[in-house]
This record gives C-alpha cells, sequence and structure tokens, in this order.
C-alpha cells in the first residue's frame, strides 16, 4: 500500500486490506471491509462495513460502496459512482464450481468478465448487474433491479431483467418534458434532448453553468 495514503486514508481495524492494494489519499475503509490484492482504492473513496473489492477491481476517485456490496473482478468504477447496499456485480457468465470431470474448478477453468461503471452512475441497493455489462455516465439503477444488457448515459432502469423507464439528469432527478421535444431537470433546470436513443445535454443549467 502506499505509504502516503496509508497515512492519509482512514481505514478501520477489522478491515482487511491487502498490501499489494493501492489506496488513494483521503479513502475511508469501515469494519469489516475487505480489500484484495492488485485492487485500486481511488482518493476520497468510501467502503462501507462489510464491503468486497475483488483482486485487481479499479474504484475511481469519491466512489461510494455501501455496507455488503460485492465487486468481483474485473469491475471498473469510474469517478464517482455510487454503489448501494448488498449490490452485487457478477464475474462469471457460466457459473459451475466443478468441471464435467468432477475436480473442482480453479482460476485458470474460466475466464472472468466485469462490470464497468461510467463516471457519476448509481447503482440502487440489491441490485445484481450480470457481467459483463457497463453502465453508463449519470445512469440511475433502481434499487432491487437486475442488469443484463448495457445502461446508456443518462437511463434510469428498473426491473427482472432492468429496462429504461426514463432519464435522469446528473443530479439524479428524472427528467420532466419541457415541451418542444426537450427535457428538463426539475433540480437544476439543466436541459436535454432525446437522439436515436440517447440523450443529450444542451444549453446550460439555470444557474447558468454550462450542461456537460
Amino acid at each position: 500500500m502506499n505509504e502516503t495514503a496509508e497515512k492519509t486514508a482512514t481505514i478501520a481495524p477489522s478491515a482487511d486490506v491487502d498490501d499489494r492494494a493501492t489506496i488513494g489519499v483521503g479513502a475511508r475503509i469501515w469494519h469489516l471491509a475487505q480489500v484484495r490484492e492488485d485492487a485500486v482504492v481511488g482518493a476520497g473513496s468510501i467502503l462501507g462495513r462489510g464491503a468486497y473489492v475483488g483482486p485487481g477491481v479499479v474504484l475511481g476517485e469519491n466512489c461510494k460502496v455501501q455496507n455488503h456490496a460485492l465487486l468481483y473482478e474485473p469491475a471498473v468504477l469510474e469517478d464517482g459512482v455510487f454503489v448501494g447496499p448488498a449490490v452485487v456485480f457478477t464475474n462469471d457468465v457460466w457459473p459451475r464450481a466443478i468441471n464435467p470431470d468432477g475436480s473442482l474448478k480453479d482460476a485458470h477453468d474460466w475466464t472472468a468478465v466485469g462490470v464497468t461503471v461510467r463516471h457519476g452512475a448509481s447503482i440502487g441497493a440489491r441490485s445484481v448487474c450480470i457481467a459483463p455489462v457497463t453502465i453508463g455516465r449519470w445512469a440511475l439503477v433502481a434499487a432491487g433491479s437486475v442488469v443484463t444488457k448495457d445502461v446508456p448515459d443518462f437511463a434510469l432502469v428498473a426491473g427482472v431483467p432492468a429496462r429504461r423507464l426514463g432519464w435522469v439528469s446528473e443530479a439524479g432527478i428524472r427528467l420532466e418534458d419541457a415541451g418542444d421535444g426537450l427535457l428538463r431537470c426539475p433540480a437544476t433546470g439543466a436541459l436535454y434532448w432525446e437522439e436515436d436513443g440517447a440523450l443529450v445535454p444542451i444549453g446550460a443549467r439555470a444557474d447558468g453553468a454550462p450542461a456537460s
């Protein structure tokens, strides 16, 4: 672990952080969380009680991984990702404990596939993301969903399997019809329009800041 980060990160005594993991400055790792070898926890990120971060899993900066979430390798989270309590990221398309000859499978008997979560996206409590799958920027996966296919940027998805119900803004608020084919965030006033199944931010926010 990076010595500077080790001195400035908060790591609960009961957490299990492998010496080969990289922990960013200001990260907080709470009770009974486990961070495996070669994993990366970015600066400012938080791991809740009992969270699991598998070998080589990468968390960007300022991520929040809530209690008992399980992030199996080779998951990648970009900056600012929220992962709710008891969320599971899988990594095996055809899971089996044994081979056809009855021998116990090991790491050489299967190829891990991962979940990728783009900048600012949120995964609600007890959702399951079935790898390989990508959750787009600022997307919102409702609690209890099972994600089996890629989620577009800004999409609100829910259900089993998860389907798109609408769009959300960077603030995580469902967009409203603003007329003339536009959608508006009721929290920020940011405007968007939909084109070919994708959401495009346009114009400027109500406070004058540029849209992302």
